[in-house]
């Protein structure tokens, strides 16, 4: 059963369905460039939905002909005083650690273009699935701005030369070489994009819920770490994790020869 939240701004849309949430950014007509409402839009949401025990996945899309081409440049034009401008950075920066934090796996669904905050917000999900006609940029530098927040997850998940030769020149990547360089997980023709973004989010949910949260925080707080650090902390996690409940079930029903009962 679909759940429409009418109580969402129309700038970002909700959607329920089989355990699965879909935010969608909804100015098609402005190619969903991100403005002030995008942003309290995004994080009204993934905050409902972080405490959401019904939401075992979120998607995030794009309404109309493009993902996202990143904040709206009108807006910070019209507003163009170091108070707002600071406060919209700063309130994107929550909205993409807000992905991060929340305990739902988040994918991506790109279609067209992924630049500058919206080529931020593919590198600060979880996963992404492209089109194969999808592109990517961190375009700032071409307006004379260095994409210095979208660079903060990009240089996460590439390597740091490719990372900087984005930033640098704005130049585009194409969707065969964001797999390549690890910015998606998967690419797909156009027809086949919905198909194949439920089928990732359906690869995760026959697992436990709360295996998945706890590990996707550790995850990335691992990553922040020093390598002797990471794996003392991994030592302390993994035996947390082997003592719960769901990997006794686990581990008894591979010996069992059964599915477990989570």
């Amino acid at each position: 059963m679909n759940t429409a939240h009418d109580a969402m701004p129309p700038s970002v849309l909700r959607e329920d369905k089989d355990g699965i949430a879909t935010l969608t950014l909804n100015r098609p007509a402005q190619f969903n460039a991100i403005n002030s409402a995008v942003l309290s839009g995004m994080q009204e949401a993934l905050g409902a939905i972080a405490g959401d025990a019904s939401v075992r996945v979120v998607v995030v899309a794009g309404a109309g002909r493009v993902f996202c081409p990143g904040h709206d440049l009108k807006e910070m034009l019209a507003h163009s005083n170091e108070a707002f401008v600071g406060d919209l950075f700063r309130r994107c920066c929550d909205v993409m650690l807000t992905l991060r934090r929340i305990p739902q796996p988040v994918i991506a669904r790109v279609h067209g273009i992924a630049t500058a905050a919206g080529c931020q917000i593919v590198a600060a999900s979880d996963l992404a699935v492209a089109e194969d006609g999808a592109r990517f940029a961190t375009s700032g530098i071409n307006f004379g701005l260095f994409c210095a927040t979208p660079g903060v997850p990009v240089s996460r998940n590439i390597a740091p030369k490719r990372a900087f030769e984005m930033l640098l020149t704005g130049d585009f990547i194409d969707a065969a070489t964001a797999l390549d360089w690890g910015l998606v997980n998967r690419v797909v023709p156009v027809a086949q994009l919905d198909a194949e973004v439920l089928a990732l989010a359906g690869r995760m949910m026959d697992k436990p819920r709360a295996v998945i949260a706890a590990g996707k925080k550790f995850f990335y707080d691992q990553l922040e770490q020093r390598i002797e650090d990471a794996y003392a902390a991994a030592s302390v996690e993994i035996t947390r994790c082997m003592m719960a409940a769901e990997a006794q079930e686990g581990v008894r029903a591979f010996v069992e020869k059964r599915k477990p009962r989570w």
